[in-house]
């Protein structure tokens, strides 16, 4: 099954109650929430506090994606303010696979994510604990960005190693996907679509969301 995750990076954020109704009622799966520090990547968004706020407007699970600096110092303050998915980059630390059971602990799925550079052989000693490795299809720290057609080759790969040790991991990919491109990153075997720009940059959120459902 496709599941479909707008990303608010791309949201006005004068109204996020709004702006995270109006997906909702396009079917949206989850809401992902692109938490940058200034350090990891060049850009700041927000931290736990607007999460905890935006908890208690949707009941939409929360895919919180961690682009920062030494994450095992903030996970327990994203899964109090309502995570349900938290996302690490294999980057950001030195003790992953800590990082990893640290975010399973508190009964959250733990996922990690790739820069476009990053080799998936990085993965190769923590898959077994994942439940969602994130392929990064643009390099992380803003939006709008285009798609890296080289990563489709990378999803490809990632969908054989999660089949070749039998597991069941969903497969997510993020930046520069529109409705154009969807059915390629699919077809390499992504289940799992983040959509920032394609949707809230639409003048119909809820029918460009729907759209993306469909295909």
């Amino acid at each position: 099954m496709i599941k479909i995750a707008p990303s608010i990076l791309s949201a006005d954020f004068s109204d996020l109650r709004e702006q995270i109704g109006l997906i909702e009622q396009g079917g949206a799966d989850l809401v992902h929430l692109d938490i940058m520090d200034g350090h990891f990547v060049p850009n700041i968004t927000f931290g736990a506090p607007v999460i905890k706020k935006l908890r208690k407007v949707t009941k939409i699970p929360f895919d919180v994606h961690l682009m920062i600096k030494n994450p095992e110092n903030y996970i327990k303050d994203f899964v109090d303010a309502g995570a349900d998915i938290i996302t690490v980059h294999e980057e950001s630390t030195i003790h992953l696979h800590r990082v990893i059971q640290q975010i399973k602990s508190y009964g959250v799925k733990a996922a990690v994510a790739l820069n476009p550079s990053t080799p998936l052989e990085s993965l190769e000693y923590v898959i077994d604990d994942l439940d969602m490795v994130l392929i990064m299809t643009v390099n992380p720290g803003f939006g709008g960005q285009s798609f890296i057609p080289q990563t489709k080759e990378k999803i490809k790969k990632l969908k054989k190693m999660i089949e070749d040790k039998g597991l069941e991991i969903d497969i997510q990919v993020d930046g520069g996907i529109k409705l154009d491109n969807i059915k390629e990153v699919v077809e390499c075997g992504a289940n799992i679509i983040v959509a920032g720009s394609a949707i809230f940059d639409t003048e119909d959120i809820v029918g460009t969301t729907r759209k993306f459902k469909n295909i």
